[in-house]
C-alpha cells in the first residue's frame, strides 16, 4: 500500500525528537502538508533521561504523546511506525509493515543509537541510555541490585551487587555516576536493615585522560574532584576490554559488578545506509552546507543523524540545541524554496555546555563565562525546566527537584518491568 500526497507540497519528517518537532513547529502556516513518522508515540526530553534511570523523575515528566503536541495542527498527520528504508529515486519512505509514504521533501531526524565499538555482544550486560525503555530498565537494575544485596549473605556476592560501573565520562556518564552515588549515600541509607548503602562502590571508567572532555580543562578538573568528593571512583586512561555477566575487565583485571551502564559512545541511525550516502566512522551522514544530502536536494538531514563543520569549522555537537537550530533552519529553507528564494548555509550558534555532577554541583561553559558549583547547578536546573513542554511538567519537575534538594528523597523509586524477577 502507498499513501499518496494530496495537493499541497508534502513534507515527510522521520523522527519526532528535538529536530523533527522543531521543523514541524516552524512550518506552521506554510503551504505544506506534513507527515510525522516515529517508531514511538512520544517525544522524549533526553537530557533528563538519566534522572528517570536514577529514580529522580517519573517517565511522564519528561515525555509527551506526539499526537498531543500536534493536536492543533490539522495539516500534520502522525504515523506510528518504523522506517526500514528510503526509495530516493521514487521519493518513497518504506515502513516495516510494507507501507510506503510518498514525499516531495524529506527530513531525516532519526537520532542515534548505542555504539559498542565492535563489541555489540556487550549490550546485554552494559545497556545504554537512549529511550524511556532504557531508563526504566536501568532503574530496575539499580534498585533490584540493592534489594538483592539486602537478602544476600555471601560478602563477595553482596559486594558485586553493590558495585555500579559506568563506562564513559561524558556528560551522561558523569551525571549518572554522581546521581547513583548520591542515591546510595543520601537517599537509601534509612530504607535498608541488612546493608549499609554508604558502602556502595560507583566507578566511572574513561578511556581518555579526563572527564567531560568537551569542557575546558579547569571545569573538567573541578568535575573530577567533585565526583571523588561525593564518593565516585574515577578511572582514567584505561579502556574497558570486556563486559560480561560477572562485571568488567579494565587494566587487565576483572572487577565484579552486577550493574554496568554504557555511556561511552553513540552511532547514528541507519539513514546513511538507506541512502547509500557518505558517512563518518560513527555512521553520521555528511551533509551539504544547506543540510541536504549530497545528490538529493529534496532530502534534508539534521540532529544526531549528521555531521557538518558548521561551528567555526568544527563539527556541530550532537546536543538538543543544535538539533533545534537545524530544525529551524530546515523549516525556513523549505518555506524559502516554496517562495522561490534560497538561504545562506547553515551556521551553528553555541549557547553553552552544561553538565550536572550532583546535588548543588554542576559546570557550565558559556565560552565567555565559566561557572561551577551551586550557582551553575541552579542555572542548569532553570535551563532544563525552561525547555520542558507544558506548565504542568515544569512545575512537577521543579517540585521533584526541590524535594530532593531539601529532603534527599526520590519518589520515583519504583521497580517495574517484571518486578518479581531478580537478576541472574
Amino acid at each position: 500500500m502507498t499513501i499518496e500526497p494530496r495537493n499541497l507540497h508534502h513534507v515527510v519528517i522521520v523522527g519526532a525528537g528535538f529536530g523533527g518537532l522543531e521543523t514541524t513547529h516552524r512550518l506552521a502556516g506554510a503551504p505544506v502538508r506534513i507527515t510525522l513518522i516515529d517508531r514511538r508515540n512520544h517525544h522524549l526530553f533526553q537530557p533528563l533521561l538519566y534522572q528517570v534511570a536514577t529514580a529522580s523523575l517519573s517517565t511522564s515528566e519528561i515525555a509527551w504523546p506526539i499526537r498531543y503536541l500536534v493536536r492543533d495542527r490539522p495539516e500534520v498527520t502522525t504515523l506510528f511506525g518504523t522506517v526500514t528504508g528510503i526509495d530516493a529515486a521514487n521519493r518513497r519512505v518504506q515502513l516495516e509493515d510494507g507501507t510506503e509514504v510518498a514525499y516531495d521533501t524529506l527530513v531525516l531526524a532519526t537520532g542515534a543509537r548505542h555504539a559498542y565499538f565492535g563489541h555489540d555482544e556487550w549490550e546485554p550486560f552494559a545497556p545504554g541510555l537512549k529511550t524511556l525503555e532504557d531508563a526504566t530498565t536501568l532503574r530496575r537494575r539499580i534498585l533490584v541490585a540493592f534489594e538483592r544485596a539486602e537478602r544476600e549473605t555471601d560478602p563477595a556476592k553482596r559486594a558485586a551487587l553493590m558495585t555500579f560501573v559506568i563506562i564513559g565520562a561524558g556528560p551522561t556518564g558523569v551525571e549518572l555516576a554522581g546521581t547513583i552515588a548520591e542515591l546510595a549515600r543520601s537517599t537509601l541509607p534509612p530504607d535498608f536493615r541488612n546493608i549499609d548503602t554508604h558502602g556502595t562502590r560507583v566507578l566511572l571508567i574513561e578511556a581518555g585522560p579526563r572527564v567531560l572532555a568537551g569542557f575546558p580543562d579547569d571545569l573538567s578538573a573541578y568535575a573530577l574532584k567533585s565526583l571523588e568528593r561525593i564518593g565516585v571512583e574515577v578511572v582514567l586512561g584505561q579502556p574497558v576490554t570486556d563486559c560480561n555477566a560477572d562485571g568488567v575487565v579494565y587494566g587487565g583485571k576483572q572487577l565484579d559488578a552486577k550493574t554496568i551502564i554504557w555511556a561511552a559512545g553513540v552511532r547514528a541511525s541507519r539513514a546513511a545506509e538507506w541512502l547509500n550516502a557518505p558517512a563518518d566512522r560513527a555512521g553520521r551522514l555528511q551533509v551539504a552546507p544547506d543540510l541536504t544530502v549530497p545528490g538529493h536536494p529534496e532530502i534534508f538531514a539534521i540532529g544526531d543523524t549528521i555531521t557538518i563543520p558548521a561551528w567555526n569549522g568544527q563539527p556541530v555537537p550532537g546536543i538538543a540545541p543544535a538539533a533545534k537550530q537545524e530544525g529551524r533552519y530546515v523549516a525556513e529553507a523549505i518555506k524559502a524554496r516554496l517562495g522561490g528564494r534560497s538561504l545562506s548555509p547553515f551556521r551553528y550558534s553555541h549557547a553553552g555546555s552544561l553538565a550536572q555532577i550532583g546535588k548543588r554541583l554542576a559546570v557550565i561553559d558559556f565560552g565567555w563565562l565559566k561557572l561551577r558549583g551551586a550557582i551553575a547547578w541552579w542555572i542548569w536546573g532553570l535551563a532544563h525546566i525552561y525547555f520542558l513542554i507544558g506548565l504542568r511538567n515544569r512545575l512537577a519537575v521543579a517540585l521533584s527537584w526541590l524535594w530532593i534538594h531539601a529532603r534527599d528523597q526520590r519518589a520515583a523509586r519504583l521497580i517495574t518491568q517484571g518486578s518479581s524477577k531478580v537478576m541472574d
